[in-house]
């Protein structure tokens, strides 16, 4: 099997037809060996009578039904845990993104890529609720995460199988998998996609789907950097907290000697203590961390290291 292409379907019903045809189109003229995962991710419209149908005339195709909405980046999962292509392809239901993109993508990760991600260069998305947020979170998420992409938001990338096995997903880390996969190793390129406007059914994403973005980029952030070692994280804040406790407990005590203040009347009494117990709190925060770290490694048996390739080792 050359290639998986999984989709997540959410109340697509007016697209799921003709997201069968241009996908089967898109793929006729190549050799390759597919598989198209159709994830229904608790449809309450006619999705799941299609998806049924179209699975069986074309066996190509396969089929994944949620008990209820689980959201995308579960229905994402559920299709990356089914795919036994070489090569794993995500892309929306909406018909917003092209499967005639998808040869481009493929010819990419030939060169050696294991990440290549689309870039809805000239996006048909309205500029306030949805490009602006994006253009913003893009640039946050790049800085933050050290893996610089246009668009981290578009669904239609192409991941190397093996990328994907160590990729555990939650929240909505969909679109933070190329960073991930970075954290390993991973090659990542990008290129230019076509995108569409929205012909049927409605869009099931807002601006408020912005701060869960934020909150998981935090997430990402932390897992990148301090996984393995959250005491340098806390630890760190610890030694700032208590040496400024220490600092304002010196100004106390000099404000008591020399200036003749009573310690009981200033604030920085207070301001002492209450940096001196939080500086304690980040420390233990981070040994706890520490612990928590080596149980989820320890106990599942997981590298801290991932190998690109072994020669004569048998």
């Amino acid at each position: 099997m050359n290639l998986s292409i999984v989709v997540p379907i959410y109340n697509e019903e007016e697209n799921i037809v003709p997201l069968h045809e241009r996908v089967t189109e898109a793929l006729a003229e190549t050799s390759l060996a597919y598989e198209l995962i159709l994830v229904d991710d608790g449809s309450s419209d006619g999705s799941f009578p299609l998806l049924r149908e179209i699975a069986g005339r074309d066996p190509r195709v396969k089929v994944i039904r949620f008990r209820r909405n689980f959201g995308q980046t579960a229905a994402m999962a559920a299709g990356f845990d089914a795919a036994r292509g070489r090569v794993v392809v995500p892309m929306d239901g909406d018909l917003q993104n092209d499967p005639a993109d998808i040869p481009m993508l493929l010819a990419k990760i030939d060169e050696g890529y294991d990440v290549v991600s689309g870039w809805r260069k000239d996006r048909q998305d309205t500029f306030i609720n949805r490009r602006l947020p994006s253009i913003l979170a893009n640039g946050l998420i790049s800085r933050l995460t050290g893996v610089h992409l246009h668009d981290y938001g578009c669904t239609l990338k192409a991941y190397r199988r093996e990328v994907l096995e160590g990729v555990n997903l939650y929240g909505e880390l969909h679109r933070f998998v190329p960073a991930l996969a970075s954290q390993v190793g991973a090659r990542v390129a990008e290129l230019p996609v076509r995108h569409h406007p929205r012909l049927h059914g409605t869009s099931k994403y807002g601006i408020s789907r912005t701060t869960r973005v934020v909150l998981d980029l935090m997430t990402v952030k932390f897992l990148l950097s301090y996984s393995t070692k959250p005491i340098q994280l806390f630890g760190k804040w610890g030694i700032y907290t208590m040496l400024a406790g220490m600092l304002a407990g010196g100004l106390t005590l000099y404000m008591k000697l020399f200036e003749g203040m009573s310690m009981n009347r200033n604030p920085l009494l207070i301001l002492t203590a209450f940096l001196l117990f939080g500086g304690v709190q980040f420390i233990a925060l981070g040994l706890l961390g520490e612990l928590n770290a080596r149980t989820y490694y320890e106990a599942q048996a997981k590298p801290i290291y991932a190998v690109r390739e072994r020669i004569n080792l048998g």
